[in-house]
């Protein structure tokens, strides 16, 4: 959302490391840093990623106002020299970041950043939060869709996120996921996407009948007729007094209903009956819309049950990820530049899946020639060149399962979004992303988007990468 206030969103210890960075004349330090994950929420096979576009914005009016300055002051904490390295500050790093819908995975970098030690740490939270929050929000979505099988997905959210911006943004990123519009008004005004939405049961209760409440909405909406039937019974009262009004007050006019919906119940068993009621009184055309806290197991259930559901809404297990709500995206330092050359730094756990990837490095994807499907991710040092005939991948922890790559196509990841400070990307708009977005899922396997057990993705570490992290994890004195 514009007008927003961003530039204090940073963890305090941002500033209390920057503080230290300047006064230990380090500031100008160049720095690289790397956005990634490391594990797939729910279990899947695939992550889409998201929030760039927030990003790019944040970073472009990213300044600190005297209020700011005054606040900080006030901690008793920092100098006067930093406070006012704060009154000057703009961003004159360098970005490069893989295109907002992409399908990645684990300890991919996401996002890299090439900048002054200080402006490079400032920015972790917000470039955390927001990856973090529409990736995981896209993911979520992504995995609801496929399993909806070609039925439009609406996202109906907004009442249960986790306030204003989960609502806005969570939105956003379930568009690029693959939902077809969201019922949240300022986000389809935000980002130019279909509002969804008709009635709820209130409005049926504020009439004296169930009838009335659907004649008074046929006669306000007739070209957008859509229905909520399970007030107070389904079979017995709804669909009756739905069909009646259509016939009464739709068809007269020349107009026919646009759905019903279903928010309670047996979905499956109520959606034959309802289907086969309408049929039978005429109205073939009519479709039925389902809600009531869905999720992709459940729609999945319900396909395999032969549900007559042309449509779904889905709420809270999609607005929040109920599921699996921690993207788990980090932020770490992985280079560091001091006369021209390039420092590798790492970092080391007890916990394997916590050493890092050091240096500045590239992602590249390869595709077979035939298929046009991704077949593996290599991430590289960034002066490695890739082989365009034949290319050697191995599994980092276990180097000695090889396979030699023949007839493919390849592409790095990442596209360079800063330049020295300025903004040389083009932004797409949103439905272009969730266009791509779409285009991009194609290339991978099913067995890999699959909901139970997917096939695990190769996300290999070239040999020069693999040998760099080995040398440095094998020459580390405690």
């Amino acid at each position: 959302m514009e007008n927003q206030k961003l530039e204090m969103v940073a963890d305090f210890y941002e500033y209390t490391m920057s503080n230290g960075y300047l006064l230990k004349n380090m500031e100008n330090t160049i720095a690289y840093f790397d956005v990634f994950f490391r594990k797939v929420t729910d279990d899947g096979g695939y992550a889409i990623v998201a929030g760039l576009e927030q990003i790019i914005n944040y970073i472009k009016n990213l300044k600190f106002t005297e209020d700011d300055i005054n606040y900080l002051r006030e901690q008793h904490k920092f100098s006067e020299q930093f406070l006012e390295y704060l009154q000057n500050f703009k961003f004159t790093g360098d970005i490069w970041a893989i295109p907002e819908g992409t399908v990645v995975f684990p300890n991919e970098p996401l996002l890299t950043v090439k900048a002054p030690i200080i402006e490079a740490q400032l920015l972790e939270t917000m470039l955390l939060l927001t990856i973090n929050h529409q990736s995981l929000i896209a993911t979520k979505t992504s995995r609801i869709v496929r399993e909806a099988q070609g039925r439009p997905v609406m996202e109906f959210g907004a009442r249960r996120a986790h306030g204003i911006n989960a609502a806005v943004d969570g939105a956003r990123a379930a568009i690029i996921g693959g939902a077809v519009g969201t019922s949240c008004t300022l986000s389809a005004k935000e980002f130019n996407v279909p509002a969804s939405g008709t009635m709820a049961h209130s409005w049926i209760q504020s009439f004296d009948s169930e009838y009335e409440a659907f004649k008074a909405y046929a006669e306000i909406y007739p070209e957008d007729c859509t229905l909520l039937i399970d007030t107070y019974n389904t079979i017995e009262s709804g669909l009756p007094n739905a069909i009646k009004v259509f016939d009464n007050v739709l068809k007269p006019k020349g107009y026919r209903p646009k759905a019903v919906r279903l928010d309670s119940g047996d979905l499956a068993y109520l959606s034959k009956k309802v289907r086969q009621i309408l049929d039978k009184a005429g109205y073939e055309d009519c479709k039925i819309c389902a809600t009531n806290s869905l999720d992709e197991h459940l729609i999945k259930s319900l396909i395999e049950q032969d549900a007559k559901i042309d449509l779904f809404g889905v709420g809270e297990n999609l607005i929040t990820a109920k599921s699996n709500p921690v993207f788990g995206g980090v932020y770490k330092l992985v280079a560091l530049q001091k006369d021209g050359k390039m420092i590798p730094k790492i970092k080391v756990s007890e916990n394997v899946a916590k050493v890092t990837n050091p240096s500045y490095k590239k992602v590249y994807r390869f595709y077979d020639k035939e298929t046009n499907k991704a077949v593996a991710d290599v991430i590289t040092l960034a002066d490695e060149e890739i082989d365009k005939n034949e290319y050697m991948i191995f599994d980092p922890e276990n180097p000695w399962k090889k396979k030699v790559l023949k007839n493919y196509t390849v592409k790095p990841l990442q596209v360079k979004i800063f330049e020295k400070g300025k903004l040389i990307y083009h932004i797409p708009t949103l439905k272009e992303i969730a266009k791509y977005s779409k285009k991009d899922l194609d290339t991978i396997w099913d067995e890999i988007k699959r909901l139970e057990n997917p096939h695990k993705y190769y996300v290999d570490l070239s040999k020069q990468l693999w040998i760099l992290k080995n040398n440095m994890l094998n020459n580390i004195y405690f």
